[in-house]
């Protein structure tokens, strides 16, 4: 059975352009597109620290100054070369020229990287190394890290620039004066004949890696998602089309504090929103009371959200009252699941905002589904886009045709990427026989009482936990034990045991008010909560561990294979101890690493 977008959503206008690069979608000619007219526009960007910002045509203009200056010191010809000998990698708080060096980079048909700003020197280098950087574009705060892992990359010095942070971030620092910023660039630019137009061959956009996109999986290092043209272009359509059922079309401003090295950030908040005229008001990162003030102090209409930073401004209510948030009338969340009583919460604390809620990996672009208030159902992840297909598969590799039935979920979609950079099995692997990409999710369909199917998210299957063999969703525990009022943060990984197969375990942060609570007796307190609640198996039998704070993404999804490694440690200590502190050593045949 395959689900489809429901019937008051209309369908595309027309197919997503399959020979046409981002920017010129953005900013070429591009109302012939749909876009919002672009004298009409607001700018694109606004830091919303020092208020800098540039109007669209400023972009532009920016856009093609940038890309003279990086054909001429790289020696790149506009129309010769292949786009993965041309990557540039953005390695920066957010700013407002984040994104115009990505699209200068594509102008000259290269390929744009952008990478977390919370790596470390290692992981960095080894990001570099893998695709193959010729230049990085980084910010003053993360210099003294980008030079080192720059360094051991092989990308030399003067292959560092920098984009501005506001002022106040620096606290007096200087640009050094042997690193050009990108305004420096812009300006060597304007001495520079102007490039060659893009010439492409049909169906190139289609073809092309237009971004490299770190894929969060949950163990190893991360894999390079290739992102084309014609993906990015697609879900941007495929939004804009799915929100104008209810979105005013006016422009407004839209909060943008979620980093541009997540694809939610890059293409849904920046992309999405320029297409639609409306205007990003940036923050480097996320603090609360600054984020807050922002959205009052600039009207923001629209707020781009994950989970951690919804429930944080519903366990400040005091804060959130400071400020006038009547403007707000939308808030999108996206990147991990959103618990019942977060949500609750939230509509109470701001009152006339609909929460919308999304779906989608890296490996879609960005998002296959939006909540839409025009039929609402709680809990999920809204509609299919237009131009987005959903089927679900049992265990037994059936293909499921019933509502409120579970399988994993296989999506089919123009915003479908290209593969896995240099990982050829992990990129057949992801497609089924006929095509359609495998998700990994546990998912299932329902029907509103107006008959139009919804998506609700189960949990991963690869972090669902078997317990003699019957599942256990980590999922349906952490929302559970997130609602006790001592707990603030909670996450359930399993630990190997030899007859069950697998337990599982919580990690438990405190919530302030009970920071100095007991731990054993808190423990006790929340397996009782827990087995009043759940079957056996589902019993956290394999302990309960309290910590500071939980590892987390730069998009708030708890990194599952730090907390399972630690599981690991805490449950051998407690295995030394019970015998007497001989260390006991295992033999398996099979010593290759996970």
């Amino acid at each position: 059975m395959t689900f489809k977008t429901p019937s008051y959503i209309p369908q595309l206008p027309f197919a997503p352009p399959e020979t046409l690069p981002v920017h010129e979608f953005l900013f070429g000619d591009s109302e012939k597109f749909g876009r919002h007219p672009i004298g009409a526009s607001k700018p694109p960007f606004t830091c919303g620290i020092s208020g800098k910002a540039h109007s669209a045509q400023e972009v532009a203009e920016r856009i093609e100054l940038l890309a003279r200056a990086l054909a001429t010191r790289f020696g790149w010809k506009v129309n010769e070369g292949n786009e993965l000998d041309k990557v540039t990698c953005v390695y920066s708080l957010n700013t407002v020229d984040n994104l115009t060096t990505a699209w200068a980079t594509q102008r000259i048909n290269g390929v744009s990287n952008s990478i977390s700003a919370a790596y470390s020197v290692p992981e960095l280098s080894h990001q570099l190394k893998r695709v193959s950087c010729k230049a990085l574009f980084t910010c003053l705060p993360l210099l003294p890290k980008a030079l080192e892992a720059a360094a051991e990359a092989g990308v030399p010095k003067e292959n560092v620039f920098l984009v501005e942070v506001p002022s106040k971030l620096l606290g007096g620092a200087q640009n050094p004066p042997d690193i050009l910023t990108v305004d420096q660039l812009i300006d060597e630019g304007r001495q520079l004949p102007p490039l060659e137009p893009l010439a492409w061959t049909e169906g190139q956009g289609a073809r092309q890696t237009a971004f490299l996109c770190c894929s969060s999986g949950t163990s190893g290092l991360p894999k390079n998602a290739k992102v084309s043209h014609k993906n990015v272009i697609a879900n941007i359509m495929q939004a804009y089309t799915s929100d104008a059922t209810y979105k005013n079309p006016e422009p407004e401003l839209c909060l943008g504090v979620l980093p541009t090295s997540h694809n939610l950030g890059l293409v849904g908040v920046s992309m999405l929103s320029i297409y639609r005229g409306d205007g990003v008001v940036v923050l480097p990162r996320f603090d609360l009371d600054e984020t807050l003030k922002t959205i009052h102090d600039y009207r923001i209409g629209r707020l781009w959200m994950v989970p951690p930073m919804i429930a944080a401004m519903v366990k400040a209510p005091a804060l959130v009252a400071k400020y006038d948030l009547s403007h707000v009338n939308a808030a999108v969340v996206g990147a991990s699941s959103l618990s019942k009583e977060v949500a609750l919460a939230f509509d109470k604390l701001v009152s006339g905002c609909h929460l919308i809620q999304g779906y989608g990996l890296t490996e879609t672009t960005v998002a296959v589904t939006f909540g839409n208030p025009l039929d609402y159902m709680f809990g999920t992840c809204g509609h299919l886009f237009p131009g987005c297909e959903g089927r679900l598969i049992s265990d037994e590799n059936q293909e499921i045709t019933e509502y409120g039935k579970p399988g994993e979920l296989l999506i089919r979609s123009p915003s479908v990427f290209l593969g896995y950079l240099d990982n050829e099995s992990e990129s057949k692997g992801i497609f089924s026989e006929d095509g359609w990409m495998k998700t990994g999710d546990l998912a299932e369909f329902r029907q509103s009482a107006a008959g139009h199917d919804h998506l609700f998210i189960i949990d991963r299957i690869k972090e669902l936990i078997k317990v003699r063999g019957m599942q256990v969703s980590p999922a349906e525990l952490e929302h559970f034990l997130a609602r006790h009022p001592k707990v603030a943060d909670a996450a359930v990984v399993p630990i190997p045991d030899d007859s069950a197969g697998e337990l599982p375990v919580a990690f438990i942060v405190k919530a302030p008010a009970f920071k100095d609570e007991d731990e054993a007796a808190l423990r006790n307190e929340l397996h009782e909560y827990v087995n009043k609640e759940f079957s056996q198996h589902k019993r956290l039998a394999g302990g309960i561990e309290f910590a500071e704070a939980l590892a987390k993404t730069a998009a708030g999804k708890t990194q599952r294979k730090v907390l399972k490694d630690l599981a690991k440690v805490r449950a051998e200590e407690r295995r030394r101890k019970a015998t007497g502190g001989v260390e006991v050593f295992d033999f398996d045949s099979d010593d290759e690493d996970d």
